[in-house]
């Protein structure tokens, strides 16, 4: 079994900068991508941004310039780093990870998700 666990969000003025973290743990054999989706209140879950195993990110236009996706492949974790943030990026943020676990089977999985709120 392979969790992801969030942490880092919370309460922050239009402008400011949140950094959130992704660890995953359990029966790991290999990490592939990993990245950042958001979901707003009565919208669908969007993707924010992506990153592969060797290090090529991928952003959402809304996004590019201010957010900055990284990862520690010896500690299984993904962050976020998030800059001037605006309330439109309010949102649950979930960590997404394509994990071989170590009896070979390769699976989708999915974080419980980590509240960011901006204020106007």
């Amino acid at each position: 079994q392979v969790q992801l666990v969030e942490s880092g969000g919370g309460l922050v003025q239009s402008g400011g900068s949140l950094r959130l973290s992704c660890a995953a743990s359990g029966s790991i054999s290999r990490i592939y991508g990993m990245g950042w989706y958001r979901q707003a209140p009565g919208k669908q879950r969007e993707l924010v941004a992506t990153i592969t195993d060797s290090g090529s990110t991928n952003y959402a236009d809304s996004v590019k310039g201010r957010f900055t996706i990284s990862r520690d492949n010896a500690k299984n974790t993904v962050y976020l780093q998030m800059n001037s943030l605006k309330p439109e990026d309010t949102a649950v943020y979930y960590c997404n990870a394509q994990v071989r676990t170590q009896i070979g089977i390769i699976g989708n999985y999915w974080g419980q998700g980590t509240q960011v709120t901006v204020s106007s």
